[in-house]
């Protein structure tokens, strides 16, 4: 692994709403939803419950198929989940293995943390290449199966036998058009909202957010009673720590796509500091549309103040959430809101729009604004970063609110959805005998 935190990666490590509706039916049932991330007592009895989970529910091995790797140029915060659970399940003595398209400078295959990883197949033979070598088991056999659904699903229900789940992150609706040809956004968009809703009726879906799901129930007319939510965690490196920058800070992290609109953001914070003069702003994360969002700065004359650093080291990442005024995103789709929640663990709050995923990652009013379009998030900026009293407020509220979401919660919670669709498997097996 490299030794630079990948901030399109959110949240991943080198080594290893308003309301909050429903929200209690996402905590794993084995989990302590107050236990602190950081005492080793709580992980080691999260490992033994994963081990004891797995072990009663027949899944020794357990194969994933996803569409990127951690160590992939493009990965993002689908790829730490993928790769921070599969860490965890490993150390509880489950055998992983994941399955994933090539990476670009990488070798395709590696042990990591405990558990394998193959890389091959470009970026569409992944899909029918891991279908096919999956069904005829040639990588081996596996008491269960894990398909991560990210834009492009892998179409398990068709040909996968056995214990099985998808994790979807969030739908994409207008996303296909932001990244693809028309030709291919329609298509996309076709098989979203058609085709695999009908193919994955039945089966488990696990998704991080209760917005997302209501999308998904809502929009895509899948089943609610087949839905599991169990929200993102947030690695234990992000943690209060050293002072607030003098000036106003504000920063924004993920990769530098389309989705994630910083073109308006910067629109935003050209417009925010004729309204305070002293404000700082950074960019962080890689992505191909840098060299356009670095162009735009410059058209503002806006580069003394505000930086598009790229990749930054993972310390280096943790200080700035702890040294910033308040985190923000003009997002249009996010399936959690992972850099919300590690900002939030450094005590930091944040201003974002109003949309899902940061519903469920934002408690509007006291961990932080939730807010209708650019228009809004700049209004939300201007009140946290002229109130101290209100940043200070959303501030504490942000860190008691991120302490419930832990990568341990999370392994767990899908652990047991996967569990429970083995003991059903084993059921319905005795029931046809």
């Amino acid at each position: 692994m490299t030794a630079h935190y990948d901030p399109v990666a959110n949240g991943g490590r080198a080594n290893a709403p308003d309301d909050r509706e429903g929200f209690p039916t996402s905590v794993p049932s084995g989990a302590d939803p107050s236990a602190s991330a950081d005492s080793p007592q709580a992980h080691e009895a999260t490992v033994a419950k994963l081990g004891d989970v797995a072990a009663a529910a027949g899944l020794r091995r357990v194969h994933m198929i996803a569409w990127r790797d951690l160590e992939d140029v493009e990965a993002g915060g689908s790829e730490v989940h993928a790769a921070t659970i599969a860490r965890l399940w490993a150390e509880a003595g489950v055998e992983v293995f994941l399955r994933t398209s090539y990476a670009q400078g990488q070798p395709p295959t590696i042990d990591r943390d405990g558990y394998q990883v193959r890389r091959k197949g470009g970026r569409y033979q992944v899909f029918p290449r891991a279908a096919v070598r999956e069904m005829l088991r040639l990588s081996g056999p596996y008491d269960g199966l894990v398909e991560i659904w990210n834009g492009m699903p892998f179409f398990s229900p068709l040909w996968a036998r056995g214990p099985r789940i998808t994790f979807l992150h969030h739908v994409h609706r207008e996303m296909w058009r932001m990244v693809l040809p028309p030709n291919l956004a329609a298509m996309g968009d076709l098989i979203e909202r058609r085709v695999a809703p009908v193919i994955y009726r039945r089966t488990r879906v696990v998704t991080p957010a209760e917005s997302t799901k209501r999308e998904l129930v809502d929009d895509l007319g899948f089943r609610a009673d087949k839905i599991t939510v169990v929200p993102n965690g947030v690695d234990d490196v992000f943690r209060p720590g050293g002072e607030k920058s003098p000036r106003p800070l504000v920063v924004a992290v993920g990769r530098l796509v389309p989705v994630k609109r910083y073109h308006l953001l910067i629109d935003v914070l050209v417009r925010l500091k004729s309204r305070i003069p002293d404000l700082e702003a950074v960019i962080v994360g890689t992505g191909y549309e840098h060299l356009a969002l670095e162009r735009q700065i410059q058209r503002h004359q806006a580069d003394g103040w505000l930086s598009l650093p790229g990749r930054v080291s993972q310390a280096q990442l943790v200080e700035l959430y702890q040294r910033a005024w308040a985190v923000t995103s003009t997002s249009i789709r996010e399936g959690w809101g992972l850099t919300v929640t590690e900002a939030a663990a450094c005590g930091t709050p944040s201003v974002v729009t109003r949309i899902s995923g940061h519903l469920d990652s934002v408690v509007h009013g006291e961990t932080g604004l939730l807010c209708d379009g650019h228009e809004g998030v700049s209004d939300g900026l201007a009140q946290v970063l002229t109130d101290r009293a209100l940043r200070d407020r959303l501030g504490a509220g942000a860190l008691a609110h991120s302490a419930q979401f832990t990568w341990d919660n999370t392994a767990l919670g899908v652990l047991e959805a996967l569990a429970a669709e083995a003991h059903r498997s084993r059921r319905s097996g005795a029931d046809r005998r």
